[in-house]
């Protein structure tokens, strides 16, 4: 059994805070300094005035109108301000090589990403400019690039289900409501999905984006909804296979992984100064070759494609004519006119839908859609933030802003890629500008380049698609889960099986909800601590230590550990709140019933160190609190000749009065100390 002297917790805090209560000329130097002080009864005249301004609507709208036109606010929503006038030569041509290169690699990723959503190949050129137009003036991350994911891609198929109107109306929808996520401060939102069901949620996706591919790759038919529904209606359908396209698909595959790996060799010493002039063009085209091995394979097998097609000797499926020239501009349909089908062509019929029916097909898309995409788009901006703050409610301006530029152009849903970024980030890009370039590229390629791009075997463009997505699935993040926190593995593993036998949006929802309620079993269980101590004068008393806040999913729990412990022995129990920084009425009225019990019982309860703003809540209630602020009042407190609880401190309005005992001069001075 340990003194009072040899408790860490009493004689550390008042250790620390000795020379700083002798300042105060106070009767004790074991002084506990009260970190959240502040009450409804002592706030400043500061605090006073801010909030009788802040229940003034004309006050408060007056300063808001007034924040928005300030310098200061214009360069932080308009970051191109901030940049552009330093905008020099060496930038140009940093950010026209990497935007160059990146454009290369999202003309065939646009063309592939159509075909995960349901929609012709065009869209997915249709979708891969404004975006990045629009984050040259607004963007705040330089590597970011905006266009068509697979995330995006896959999510916007689950909603839209292979219909453009449908798929451009989500992307105006998205945009706008990521517009108003980011004036109401909403970007907190991404935070309730945690790493490892985000890392699960990814890995499905790779999963299901790669299935989606295999069919173009197998030359197959496919249907279903989930993962193991399209494996089985391929396999259903495998006698039907074509050999040429497998062959073509597979052998892509492996030349780009080929290629990939290629980018990690150079030739001659490590130190590039020391490398001769050949050295360093040999590794530029290294480079150069790896990271646009998307755009050579292309190249190469649509020149295969069309040597063949003049002969009459293709055997490859193409992706075929599209549309020359920008779409027209013009608001996303807000309705389907049905359109009768063709069963001589095998056109399928359509059937009409009005606005509100398009919205309600589109469902709790309209929510999972924007927080994935931001999810998806703060992860690209973290990897490249090299510690620098990220503003998460300009990146959402960025992204809605861009979104409803793109569904005027006929776009689906577009934004941050973490695989284009970092292609970006390796190409030396030095502003947002190189985002412009890219654009321009797409551009170009829509008006001049159709003719070409109808040449484009399918099975290359499956193969761009699961060679980029295949690296998404991560797996390495299990080892360090088990080795940290092995419960965290649960709703990982949960996101990454729900997603794949579910629909990608119950998946998601299930795997966050049963993070939360890891969440609240933690904050209803909290870890309560018992030691029996003593003071100076051989005072023994039992001593609870609750770890976290009260509030109501824990409060019941404390509640019965506190009745278990104090009535198995008559001695004082003194209750250590220093960790107890915040509390609800459902706490207030379970620690009232707890005073009266031990009151019933003629046995102390002592509150040690109880935060005053935690009091004000217990005080609603009018509870006769025992409260002590230091060793010396606890002692005078625990001896046995004191009077019974009417000598105890009631409330902050009685300490405050100065009158009493010393234990009561001990708190008030403490509380004042607080105040000043």
């Amino acid at each position: 059994m340990s003194t009072l002297e040899n408790e860490v917790t009493f004689r550390k805090q008042a250790e620390v805070n000795q020379n700083l209560e002798a300042q105060f000329d106070s009767s004790s130097t074991d002084f506990i300094l009260i970190t959240d002080h502040r009450t409804s009864k002592s706030k400043s005249l500061e605090q006073l005035e801010a909030s009788k301004e802040s229940k003034n609507p004309e006050s408060c709208c007056s300063r808001y109108a007034r924040n928005i036109f300030r310098k200061k606010t214009l360069l932080k929503r308009l970051p191109f301000l901030t940049w552009l006038p330093h905008y020099n030569r060496q930038d140009c041509i940093g950010d026209l090589i990497a935007g160059f290169t990146v454009g290369l690699t999202v003309i065939p990723q646009g063309l592939a990403y159509s075909g995960v959503v349901g929609l012709p190949p065009e869209y997915g050129l249709y979708g891969s400019f404004m975006g990045c137009f629009v984050y040259v003036l607004l963007g705040t991350c330089k590597d970011s690039t905006i266009g068509s994911t697979a995330v995006a891609s896959l999510m916007t198929f689950q909603f839209a289900q292979g219909s453009w109107q449908r798929s451009v109306l989500l992307t105006f929808l998205t945009g706008i409501i990521e517009i108003l996520m980011a004036i109401f401060k909403l970007g907190c939102l991404v935070e309730f999905v945690s790493g490892p069901v985000s890392a699960g949620f990814t890995s499905a996706v790779a999963l299901i984006v790669s299935t989606s591919q295999m069919r173009s790759m197998l030359g197959v038919k496919s249907d279903g909804g989930s993962f193991l529904a399209t494996w089985i209606s391929m396999f259903r359908d495998i006698e039907n296979v074509r050999v040429a396209d497998t062959c073509l698909g597979f052998g892509c595959v492996i030349l780009l992984l080929a290629m990939r790996s290629l980018g990690k060799f150079t030739i001659g010493p490590k130190d590039e100064s020391r490398r001769n002039g050949f050295q360093r063009v040999v590794n530029t085209v290294i480079k150069f070759l790896s990271t646009s091995r998307n755009a050579s394979v292309v190249i190469l097998f649509t020149a295969v494609t069309m040597y063949l097609d003049a002969n009459g000797t293709n055997p490859f499926r193409l992706t075929g004519n599209i549309p020359k020239g920008m779409p027209t501009p013009s608001l996303p349909p807000f309705s389907i006119e049905p359109q009768p089908g063709n069963e001589t062509a095998g056109i399928p019929a359509v059937e009409g839908q009005t606005f509100p029916e398009m919205v309600q097909s589109l469902g709790y898309g309209l929510v999972i859609v924007p927080l994935m995409a931001l999810l998806e788009t703060m992860s690209v901006c973290k990897a490249f933030a090299k510690g620098k703050q990220i503003d998460i409610t300009q990146e959402m301006i960025a992204c809605g802003v861009g979104n409803i530029a793109t569904s005027l152009f006929s776009g689906y849903r577009c934004n941050g890629g973490l695989a284009r970024s970092a292609v970006n980030n390796a190409s030396g890009c030095r502003t947002n500008m190189s985002n412009l370039y890219i654009g321009v590229i797409v551009v170009l390629a829509l008006n001049f380049l159709t003719e070409y791009i109808a040449f484009i075997p399918k099975a290359v463009l499956a193969a761009i698609i699961i060679s980029a997505v295949i690296f998404q699935v991560q797996y390495q993040v299990v080892t360090p889960m088990w080795r940290s926190k092995r419960s965290d593995l649960v709703p990982g593993i949960l996101a990454f099986v729900t997603c794949l036998v579910l629909p990608l949006e119950i998946g998601i929802m299930v795997a966050i909800g049963v993070n939360l309620l890891f969440i609240l079993y933690y904050a209803a269980r909290p870890k309560v601590t018992l030691e029996q101590l003593e003071t100076q004068q051989g005072i023994r008393f039992v001593k609870i230590t609750p770890d976290r806040c009260l509030i109501f999913p824990s409060v019941e729990f404390v509640r019965n550990m506190v009745l278990k412990l104090g009535s198995k022995s008559t001695l004082p129990v003194v209750i250590d709140c220093t960790y107890i920084y915040a509390a609800d009425f459902t706490a207030a009225k379970v620690i009232s019933s707890i005073v009266d019990d031990f009151r019933r019982r003629q046995q102390k309860i002592i509150f040690f160190n109880l935060k005053p703003s935690v009091v004000s809540v217990f005080e609603g209630l009018n509870t006769r609190l025992v409260l002590c602020y230091n060793t010396h009042a606890l002692n005078q407190e625990l001896r046995p000749d004191e009077p019974d609880l009417s000598r105890s401190v009631d409330s902050l309005d009685h300490a405050e009065s100065g009158n009493g005992t010393s234990e009561c001069v001990s708190m008030a001075s403490t509380l004042s100390l607080a105040r000043s």
